[in-house]
């Protein structure tokens, strides 16, 4: 078994953090940070900030120069293999002539996981992996989900009063909870590649979708605004209800409209893309499972499902949520109040979906709980 030292951990800590840098920037790439060692002292540090620039290692290297000749590297994820947007990584560590390799973990993606690692031992550069692995998995559970599922990591954020209502019998739900948790939900929309919704939310509640950056809180003072990625908004609107002129489509950035038939009697701004998705057999609602198919093909990782009762329930029900976040506000809205989800298919106790509740935390005055989902 592999062991490693008191400042083996120490380094491959460092570099966790590094990568954390580039949570809000990073997608649909992974967040990698890396740091080079010689002679107990770091001479170079580095971490990914956005698709196309330099990874990790790049930076690290470029700061350390000469430097970096028979150091040890140490990095959250195993150096890239391939050409993308940018050379591989395993070949610029071989040409700085770095001495070692430390891995926190291999590349997910089972078709070059491992090669990575291989090219340094090729050129004599010896290798470990596994120091800190699961802080590191923790850094990409979306790229992770898409490299090892073949789809995206769903993420579901819901709000509701403490008796689980989500709105009054009117509708009336502006706002349920308070200002930092409507900041929180800001910071999800951030790091996600995609947000979805449906039709409801754009036509009752006027939604936008996009990232406000003048909302972020104290991340504005480490993101510029231009930094922060807006993800993709996709739209489930499989009644063709939706038109051009309501405002989520005045908003920059890319829009997925997600509909069963495609409509052309209105001109689109060209940041809409219409899609076409099937149906459900015997149903009108679209085939959520080749929705999310259809996303991971398009290289999005990770979606938040920030959506009504109705669509929110029946991603639940599907079994295609992952991860859940549960805002609750402390107010009480009555048994006349909309319910949290909908889900009629759940009509005694062992339909139940069971979830493990993993972080639970204050958010100003709101609770926020985050839960898995034991399927």
């Amino acid at each position: 078994m592999t062991s490693f030292s008191t400042e083996d951990h120490q380094f491959m800590q460092r570099a966790i953090q590094l990568a954390r840098h580039g949570h809000y920037t990073t997608s649909p790439n992974p967040r990698v940070g890396c740091v080079l060692v010689k002679n107990g002292e770091i001479v170079g540090e580095g971490f990914h900030k956005k698709a196309g620039e330099g990874h990790a290692e790049v930076h690290a290297l470029a700061q350390a120069g000469e430097k970096a000749k028979g150091a040890t590297a140490y990095v959250t994820l195993e150096p890239c293999s391939h050409y993308g947007l940018t050379p591989p990584c395993a070949e610029a560590l071989v040409k700085a002539q770095v001495k070692h390799v430390i891995a926190a973990m291999v590349d997910p993606n089972p078709k070059v996981s491992g090669r990575g690692l291989k090219i340094l031992e090729a050129k004599g550069i010896s290798t470990q992996f596994g120091l800190l692995e699961q802080d590191a998995r923790e850094l990409n559970p979306g790229f992770i989900h898409l490299m090892t599922t073949q789809k995206p990591y769903v993420r579901c954020k819901l709000a509701a009063s403490l008796d689980g209502k989500t709105a009054m019998a009117s509708g009336e739900s502006l706002w349920i909870t308070g200002s930092q948790a409507r900041t929180d939900v800001q910071r999800l929309r951030a790091q996600s590649c995609g947000v979805i919704c449906g039709a409801d939310s754009v036509l009752f509640d006027q939604a936008k979708m996009n990232v406000r950056w003048q909302a972020l809180g104290e991340l504005k003072n480490r993101y510029a605004e231009d930094d922060v990625r807006q993800p993709v908004r996709i739209i489930i609107d499989g009644k063709n209800r939706l038109t051009s002129d309501l405002p989520i489509f005045q908003q920059s950035g890319k829009i997925l409209l997600i509909r069963h038939t495609i409509e052309n009697s209105q001109t689109w701004p060209h940041s809409v893309e219409q899609v076409c998705i099937p149906k459900v057999a015997g149903s009108d609602y679209i085939d959520l499972e080749l929705l999310l198919s259809f996303l991971a093909k398009q290289g999005l990782n990770d979606v938040l499902v920030e959506s009504g009762a109705q669509l929110a329930g029946a991603f639940i029900g599907e079994n295609l949520v992952d991860e859940l976040v549960l805002f609750q506000a402390p107010k009480l809205l009555g048994s006349d109040g909309k319910s949290l989800v909908n889900m009629p298919n759940i009509l005694q106790l062992s339909d139940a979906k069971n979830i493990e509740i993993t972080d639970t935390r204050m958010v100003g005055k709101d609770i926020r709980i985050t839960a898995k989902f034991t399927h």
